[in-house]
């Protein structure tokens, strides 16, 4: 009478140990690339808080104003998220600071910038980063 094998070899079971093994080497960097998007995106939020502010600023005084209170928006360092440290004003310009602690490490102190450019009576922004294109939003590319 003929036995009948059970359960795996050993080759049968390293073999699904690498295709684990390769499977997460391709994972775990697109999950981190992600969760830095998802940190950034936070700036981007933040920083267009501020978009009618510094708009309207400048259609009833017809200049961009100079600092958060010209915008009459709160103190930099008070506009703050879980990831971002600060929204700034200058001359219309609305920066958002990221953290230097507690993100991503390819966005650490980077800065989200939002640009505005008058166009008789409405708004463009453009967004420039300092930091790896592939943590720019997707609605800033």
């Amino acid at each position: 009478m003929k036995q009948v094998q059970q359960g795996f070899t050993l080759i049968e079971l390293m073999i699904v140990v690498a295709i684990i093994g390769i499977l997460a080497a391709i994972a775990i960097p697109a999950y981190q690339d992600y969760t830095a998007r998802a940190q950034v995106s936070e700036a981007f939020s933040l920083a267009a808080g501020g978009k009618l502010a510094v708009a309207e600023t400048y259609a009833n005084n017809g200049s961009w104003p100079a600092n958060n209170a010209a915008a009459g928006l709160a103190t930099a360092g008070s506009i703050t998220g879980k990831y971002v440290d600060s929204v700034t004003v200058t001359t219309g310009k609305i920066a958002a600071k990221m953290k230097s602690t507690n993100v991503s490490d390819g966005i650490k102190g980077k800065t989200l910038t939002l640009s505005p450019i008058a166009r008789g009576g409405s708004y463009e922004w453009s967004c420039s980063w300092n930091g790896l294109q592939k943590y720019m939003p997707a609605s800033c590319r």
